[in-house]
Formats: C-alpha cells, sequence, structure tokens
C-alpha cells in the first residue's frame, strides 16, 4: 500500500495547515453518524477559534467545538443527539446566552445549499419553508453580512414564479450556496489519492466535500487505488477534490460508522451530564487538551467498551447493544 502517496496526512498536520482561526468550516455526518470526531478533538486540541460552522443536521461533533468555545457563527438545519440530548446541550446553552450567532435553515435547504456549491451555482430553488419565519427570521443581519465578504448578502429570497403559467406552484424560494474554505468528512474506505467509498446513506457529506475548497478525509480503512477501481460505481468521491487523507480507525467515535461500529451509548450519556455542569464540563474539556491523539481517546475507553459497540457485518449495527 502506498501509505506515503501525497494526500496521505497526519491528522494533527492536516487540521494545522488548513483550519486556520476565523476560517468557514463544514463538517459531515447527521447526529449521531459519521461525525469526524477525531478531526473535531484535533481541532479543540489546537484551541482554534472564531470558526463559521456549517452542518446539515449535525450533533456530536457540533456541540463538542461549540462548547470548546471554537465556534462564533453557525448555520444548521437540526442539532441533537436522539435520547441524549434532543437538543445538543452546548449548542442550547450557546445560543440562549449569545454567546454565537445562528440562522437556521430546513434540512433540505441545508442539502440544496451545499449541492449549489457542488455545481458551482450562486443558489438553487426550492419550497421549502414557503409560508415559515424561516424566511422571515434572519441569525445575521445586513449590517453582519456587509462586514463579512464570505456570506450572501441575504439569508434567502422569496421569488415569483417565472414559469407560473406552466405549473401552479405560484413562489420559490431561493436558496444561496455554500462553499466552505475546509470541509472535514469520515469515511469507511479511502485510497492514498483521495478516493472515497461510504457506505450506508451518504446525508450530505458528497456535496459537502465537492462545496468545499479544501477537504480533508479521515478513514476507517486506507486502501490502494486498485482496491477502489472494483465497483468503482460505490465510490461517491473523486480524488480531485481531496486536499488530506488520515487514516484514524474509529475515527468517528463516539458516533457510528456504519458497517464498523455503533454509537457508544455509556459515552454519549456520561457527556450529556458532564454538559449540563459547567464545572464537569471544563473538567472534561481538560481532558480532551490532556489526550494528544485519538487513540489516547480510544485507550482510556478501553477495548472491552469498543467491542461492545462493534458492529455486526450482516446488519451494520450493533446488534445486543445496550442503548439505555
Amino acid at each position: 500500500m502506498k501509505v506515503n502517496g501525497y494526500k496521505v496526512k497526519k491528522l494533527d498536520d492536516a487540521v494545522k495547515t488548513y483550519v486556520k482561526d476565523g476560517c468557514h468550516l463544514s463538517i459531515g455526518g447527521f447526529t449521531l453518524n459519521r461525525n469526524p470526531m477525531a478531526a473535531v478533538y484535533e481541532i479543540i486540541r489546537q484551541k482554534i477559534k472564531d470558526l463559521h460552522l456549517y452542518a446539515h443536521s449535525n450533533g456530536q461533533g457540533a456541540d463538542e467545538l461549540i462548547g470548546a468555545g471554537a465556534v462564533s457563527c453557525l448555520e444548521i438545519a437540526y442539532g441533537g443527539t436522539g435520547k441524549f440530548a434532543s437538543t445538543c446541550i452546548r449548542f442550547r446553552k450557546a445560543i440562549l446566552e449569545k454567546q454565537i450567532r445562528v440562522e437556521d435553515y430546513s434540512n433540505y435547504q441545508m442539502t440544496l445549499r451545499f449541492l449549489a456549491g457542488s455545481m458551482g451555482v450562486p443558489f438553487l430553488p426550492t419550497r421549502s419553508s414557503l409560508g415559515t419565519d424561516i424566511i422571515k427570521k434572519w441569525g445575521f443581519g445586513p449590517e453582519f453580512r456587509e462586514q463579512n465578504l464570505k456570506l450572501p448578502d441575504k439569508k434567502m429570497v422569496e421569488l415569483e414564479n417565472p414559469f407560473d403559467d406552466w405549473c401552479d406552484t405560484k413562489k420559490v424560494v431561493l436558496v444561496p450556496a455554500i462553499n466552505p474554505d475546509v470541509t472535514i468528512i469520515h469515511v469507511q474506505k479511502a485510497d492514498y489519492k483521495g478516493n472515497c467509498r461510504i457506505d450506508g446513506l451518504t446525508f450530505a457529506d458528497v456535496e459537502q466535500a465537492k462545496a468545499a475548497r479544501t477537504l480533508i478525509i479521515t478513514c476507517e480503512e486506507l486502501l490502494d487505488d486498485d482496491y477502489l477501481k472494483n465497483n468503482p460505481d460505490r465510490n461517491q468521491i473523486p480524488f480531485i477534490h481531496a486536499d488530506a487523507v488520515a487514516h484514524i480507525p474509529y475515527g468517528a467515535y463516539p458516533t457510528a460508522c456504519y458497517k464498523y461500529y455503533d454509537y457508544d451509548p455509556v459515552f454519549l450519556k456520561q457527556y450529556a451530564e458532564f454538559a449540563k455542569n459547567e464545572g464537569r464540563y471544563q473538567s472534561y474539556l481538560e481532558s480532551i487538551y490532556s489526550r494528544k491523539t485519538h487513540t489516547e481517546l480510544l485507550d482510556s475507553v478501553g477495548r472491552e467498551r469498543l467491542e461492545m459497540i462493534m458492529a455486526d457485518k450482516n446488519r451494520g449495527y450493533a446488534r445486543k447493544l445496550d442503548r439505555r
């Protein structure tokens, strides 16, 4: 295997090279699934600040970045971790205490925004959010937008359908494209050039990856490119989009990675308790700072816990996992 290929990097080097204070960052995954957690913890360890974060419907990754004070602005459809936090705890606290600026969109609108970015067009139309306050309520006002050249002048635009004689739709909503400075995703398989194969649901990861100016990939398996030439129709992201590939087994932990491991209910339940208490949460952050790599985090969890969440290869999730 050509592990010394030009796009293979150590995760700490990739984050240090591409993720800067104030950059516009997008992270992949969905609630408790395939969040790029190893990269999230590396960003926290490097104490990167003032991030403008984009996420489709994220959970643990967004919450930990916000809790660590790394985020100043957020554009998102939903932030939660299911039964552990129907609304992410540090996310909620930061909004209520006005520690961050937040602009919300529907799930479909966020997908369309990343899709527009990946297509190289400035916006895409939809009927999503017609008749709702999502159109009226802006998280970033005109003055803030004017001062931030990476933001569109408007949140979205409601437009009369220019083809209204052709169909029954009278109005559409135009949502602006997103082109992050950096997107980080975690995938099951990647090769040293940056070709990626995602098993199971892709969420908005493919669109996020293709919309970004820089793409960092973490993967469960780092493969020679000959392997991904088999069944190439299953490869969603070609190497032309990749800038760095880091081999990080359990790189989505404590969230799930389909066919490899489930989410860790013990970790997530404990995290929710820490997140509710300021003193305990600061102690939790210190534990992140003290661990130099994701491997050290996994070592602290222990082999028994990792075996507990190991996925059944036929079903893709842990069959007998106690999720209480």
